[in-house]
């Protein structure tokens, strides 16, 4: 990987957003990759707008913040509004398709590379499990990206998850149903 993959993740607080650029920038340090995670929220635990700005590269990364990012996912309306400004013609931009009323602040044709709306909040209710809606948006990160393997995203998840998964060990199939369907979902 030549440059760094700038990557901005946008929701709700509670949504989850920390945690899977944590686990994300976990999974690239195992790798051997650079990964620099900055977290930016409101005072809110939760209901303010929470966004993650993360790095990942084979080299060195200078500066913490970036203006543009390579892909952005936003997880509310809020954070559509909230990210405009780090979306150009090279920004992949997801969103959920559950957001109503955002359609004239979602990017223009011609604004960013592509602009998908994926059924990540359908998909972990009637399919998962509403708690693995992070880990499927996870998913949907790295089925764009590539920016990590997925075996080193679900090592990262057992070592962040592990104590919860001898507790009950169909969390850990559900969160690895997840980041899986979160891939196809990009495909």
């Amino acid at each position: 990987m030549a440059k760094a993959v700038k990557i901005c993740l946008a929701g709700e607080g509670g949504q989850g957003v920390q945690s899977v650029a944590e686990i994300i920038a976990d999974a690239a340090n195992a790798e051997g990759r650079e990964a620099l995670y900055i977290p930016n929220f409101g005072v809110e635990q939760r209901g303010g707008v929470s966004i993650a700005y993360l790095q990942i590269a084979d080299q060195p990364i200078g500066a913490p913040k970036f203006d543009k990012a390579d892909i952005l996912v936003a997880l509310s309306d809020r954070a559509v509004r909230r990210c405009k400004q780090y979306v150009d013609e090279n920004t992949v931009y997801v969103y959920d398709a559950s957001i109503e009323g955002v359609e004239d602040d979602l990017p223009k044709e011609g604004e960013a590379k592509k602009v998908l709306a994926i059924p990540a909040l359908e998909i972990s209710k009637n399919e998962l499990h509403p708690r693995v809606f992070n880990i499927l948006i996870m998913g949907a990160v790295i089925g764009a990206t590539g920016v990590i393997p997925v075996d080193a995203a679900k090592a990262a998840i057992e070592k962040k998850l592990g104590y919860k998964f001898e507790q009950n060990p169909q969390l850990r199939e559900l969160n690895f149903k997840a980041i899986d369907r979160g891939i196809e979902l990009m495909k």
